[in-house]
């Protein structure tokens, strides 16, 4: 992996933005970088790049939750917002793996756990979260998960 870290490179697309006055861009690129610093000020640490990929992962997750209800509200202009966000913060984020990945890594993961139907549910989501963070949807991979453990 490169010198620069995930943070330094935020840091270089929010002066992009900047300067190409892109202002949805800015004010997503300000939300993560605040989001960032609260950690950094509430533990008094220094944001490495896998916990900054876990905040984005969890601002992702919170976007898609709230496009959901918007549109399942009505509101379709605020459902657009969250998804150009979404969009925003998925470009910090490592490439999202296929379903063919997905399913290839659900499949090694149910054949190494011992348990047996939906038992195996909490040791094969404990070996995939750490693999699967910021590369894919969580919930959707636990959908993938139960539906091969039922079916």
């Amino acid at each position: 992996m490169s010198d620069t870290s995930l943070r330094d490179t935020i840091k270089a697309a929010m002066k992009a933005a900047m300067r190409a006055k892109e202002k949805e861009r800015l004010g997503t690129i300000r939300l993560i970088l605040a989001e960032f610093k609260r950690i950094e000020v509430d533990e008094r640490i220094e944001i490495e790049d896998d916990r900054a990929i876990v905040v984005l992962d969890k601002m992702l997750k919170q976007r898609r939750d709230s496009a959901t209800q918007f549109t399942d509200a009505g509101r379709e202009e605020l459902a657009a917002q969250e998804n150009l966000e979404i969009g925003f913060i998925q470009e910090f984020l490592p490439t999202q793996l296929s379903e063919e990945e997905l399913i290839e890594m659900v499949d090694a993961a149910i054949a190494a756990s011992d348990a047996s139907g939906m038992q195996a549910m909490g040791p094969v989501m404990g070996q995939l979260k750490p693999q699967l963070q910021g590369r894919a949807d969580i919930g959707a991979v636990s959908q993938m998960v139960k539906s091969r453990l039922v079916g």
